[in-house]
């Protein structure tokens, strides 16, 4: 396990089974479970404490509460739906700096490929009312490029 202990393991395996919930959750009805947000955060604060990082905790979370604050400008204009900023402000808690130029670029991809299977009719997506543009579930996107970075973050250890 390149050096991770057995709780490690276990909070990483953890992470990823909830990131895959909020992506089918996020698939089938649109929304991010607040619960979901708050096990990931306290899930990095776990992982984090295990491994040693407390002095990289505040950096991290200097950088979300950055996401965060830009995110919100997005949310007001429509662009982005809550459960997308938190969960993409608790994935950069995860990320950090160091992987956080990373991930946002597997991110892109993703949520391209994404995107296009939604105008394609390969993915559900809905209608908003107010304007007519189309609601496509961002989770998945965010679940996979975490996934990546938690899984090059391991190998790097």
């Amino acid at each position: 396990m390149l050096g991770w202990s057995l709780v490690s393991f276990v909070v990483i395996a953890s992470t990823i089974v909830v990131l895959l919930y909020a992506a089918v959750i996020d698939l089938r009805y649109f929304t991010i479970p607040n619960a979901v947000i708050v096990l990931l955060g306290l899930l990095y604060f776990i992982y984090a404490g295990l491994n040693g990082e407390w002095t990289q905790i505040l950096w991290h979370f200097a950088l979300a509460c950055l996401i965060f604050a830009f995110l919100l400008i997005f949310y007001w204009l429509g662009h982005v739906g809550g459960g997308d900023v938190k969960l993409l402000t608790v994935a950069f808690l995860w990320t950090g700096i160091d992987y956080a130029l990373v991930f946002s670029i597997v991110l892109l991809v993703l949520a391209m490929l994404v995107a296009g299977a939604a105008k394609l009719g390969w993915l559900k997506a809905a209608e908003r009312e107010s304007d007519g543009r189309l609601r496509i579930a961002f989770a998945p996107s965010i679940a996979g490029a975490l996934i990546v970075v938690v899984a090059l973050e391991s190998l790097t250890r």
